[in-house]
Formats: C-alpha cells, sequence, structure tokens
C-alpha cells in the first residue's frame, strides 16, 4: 500500500504567502472610512462642532438677537466664575458634587444589592427584573411630576406613609434641607434599574470555582462576596460608579421639574445653572463658560474612569 502526497504549490519569488485566517482591517482603507464616515459626520455635526461653538461664545458678552454687535471679553467670563453672584458658581458646584455623590454611593449599593438578591432566580425574581428596570425606560420629565404629587406635603404619598408608620413628616419639595435629598430619591428611583442590570450582567460571567472554593474552606457569605465576589466585580464596578458619575453631574431634568433649583438655590446645580444664566437671563457668554467648566469637569472624570479600569483589569490579570 502506497501513500501519495500532494505537494502545496510554493508562492511565487518575491512574493510573500498569505494566511488563509488573516482578516483584513479595514479601518486604515478607504471602504473603513466610508462606512464610519455618516457615524462620524454626525458626531461631528451634534457634538464637535457645537462644542467648539461653545468654547468661542464664552469668550463674549454675547447678543443673542445680533451676534455682530458681540463684545470681546476674553477671560472676563471666567473670572466672573468666583465673583459675588447668587446662587455662586462654588455653591453650585458643591451641590452638583453632594449630589453625585450621593448617586454614586446610594446608586452602587443599592443596585449591586438587588443584583446580588435577583441573581438567585426563581419566577417572582425573574419578574422583578423588569420591575425594576422600568422606571429607567421611563421619561424623566412625566416620572418627576408624577413625583411632585407624591412629595406634595398635604396629600402626597410620602408624607401619607410617613405618617402612618408615625414617623416624623417632611416639606420636601418646599424646604431648602429636604429639597436635594428628595431629588435625589427620586433619581435613585429611576437609575437603580440600569445600574442593577450592568451588575447582572457582571455576575453572570463570573467563574463558580473560587466562590465554590471558599465555602468548602468555610467561608461565610459576607467573606464570600467581600474577598472573591466583589473583586471580581470591580471592573464593572469601576464603569457604574464612572457612568453615575458623569449622569449625575449633567442631571438637569429633575431639578428643572421636581424643584426648579430651589428653594433658596438649594438644589441649583451647575447645569441648572448653565440653563439659568443662558437662557432664562439671557447671558449667553456667561453660560457658555459654565458650560465649558462643566466640560471639562466631566473629560476629568472620564479620564479617572478610564485609568482606574486600566489599573482594574491589569490587577485582575
Amino acid at each position: 500500500m502506497t501513500a501519495t502526497t500532494t505537494a502545496r504549490p510554493l508562492a511565487a519569488p518575491g512574493r510573500p504567502a498569505r494566511r488563509r485566517s488573516q482578516a483584513r482591517d479595514f479601518r486604515t482603507t478607504r471602504w473603513g472610512w466610508a462606512y464610519s464616515a455618516p457615524a462620524v459626520l454626525i458626531f461631528a455635526t451634534f457634538v464637535i462642532v457645537p462644542t467648539g461653538y461653545t468654547f468661542y461664545v464664552s469668550l463674549w458678552k454675547w447678543n443673542a438677537l445680533n451676534p455682530a454687535m458681540s463684545t470681546f471679553k476674553g477671560v472676563g467670563n471666567y473670572q466672573r466664575l468666583f465673583a459675588a453672584t447668587q446662587p455662586t458658581f462654588l455653591s453650585s458646584v458643591w451641590h452638583s458634587l453632594y449630589f453625585s455623590g450621593a448617586m454614586v454611593i446610594g446608586g452602587t449599593a443599592v443596585s449591586l444589592a438587588m443584583a446580588l438578591l435577583l441573581q438567585r432566580g426563581g419566577a417572582l425574581l425573574n419578574a422583578s427584573r423588569v420591575a425594576l428596570f422600568v422606571p429607567h425606560a421611563t421619561p424623566v420629565i412625566a416620572t418627576s411630576m408624577i413625583w411632585v404629587w407624591i412629595f406634595n406635603p398635604r396629600f402626597g404619598l410620602a408624607d401619607w406613609v410617613l405618617h402612618s408608620l408615625h414617623l416624623p413628616t417632611s416639606d420636601w419639595l418646599q424646604s431648602s434641607g429636604s429639597s436635594m435629598p428628595a431629588v435625589i430619591i427620586y433619581s435613585l428611583w429611576h437609575e437603580i434599574g440600569f445600574t442593577t442590570v450592568v451588575f447582572l450582567g457582571g455576575l453572570a460571567t463570573l467563574p463558580n470555582e473560587l466562590s465554590e472554593a471558599a465555602r468548602v474552606d468555610g467561608c461565610s457569605a459576607w467573606q464570600e462576596f467581600w474577598y472573591i465576589t466583589w473583586h471580581q466585580l470591580r471592573p464593572v464596578t469601576t464603569f457604574v460608579v464612572a457612568i453615575t458619575a458623569i449622569t449625575s453631574l449633567q442631571a438637569f431634568t429633575q431639578f428643572y421639574a421636581l424643584s426648579g433649583g430651589g428653594p433658596v438655590y438649594a438644589t441649583t446645580t451647575l447645569s441648572y445653572l448653565v440653563y439659568q444664566e443662558a437662557f432664562v437671563l439671557s447671558d449667553t457668554g456667561y453660560g457658555a463658560a459654565l458650560a465649558v467648566v462643566l466640560f471639562a469637569i466631566t473629560v476629568l472624570f472620564t479620564m479617572v474612569r478610564r485609568r482606574t479600569a486600566a489599573g482594574s483589569e491589569s490587577s485582575l490579570v
């Protein structure tokens, strides 16, 4: 019995052999640029150009009715940030950081706890996943109007529950001390569904070997969560914290619908101050300067998120 072998044809001299499994990289070809051109055009039209125009407007005492009559001020609008105005720039930054910190800490803790609970499965818990995500899918302006009635101090549901439990009631949105916590309560209700789904996705990808080994070694449920589960969820937690911080800094609709920045500017965040200066008081140049500062803070949070995410991924390798 003889075995026959078929020799592979040699590559032509001067021409390197091409790998069959090597995929073509279209990112540097004309077709790659052609495919990405619509997305790049849309992004440039609605993001890059308006951002650059905002930088330009922030250098002027802008006349919205007749831009030709605008007066160049240079950094004058930025110097006004620390002038004694009401509400002050620093107070609005503090309110933004207060709101963002509460959303990051409270939202991350509650959504992680809900994800661990829903991970157990069951028909009832599976239905609860949908109910938990529904608030996030609803418009902020519509649900904010409903929560205005819930926080009503006379016949609202919130005070009725407190009164039924024999707890002290609150004026909620009518008090400078409770207006920001009221907005935070609504925002947590609206946003926790999304972050819970993110944590559920992260928990679904975790291997079970380490958890099973920990239970065999006698670790408690808390030790298993603290040293194994949460350690493996560090990249997901970093993503949730960064996204929550950025969206909280840019939050506007709930402050506009629930409290209108009050009372006594208690809920006037940086994003709401941009709206008030640029559109209510028609001080477009100063409003653009505030928007630039908000943009810079958002970029800073994004850079921190990328660095911490890279560090988390390298530490888990």
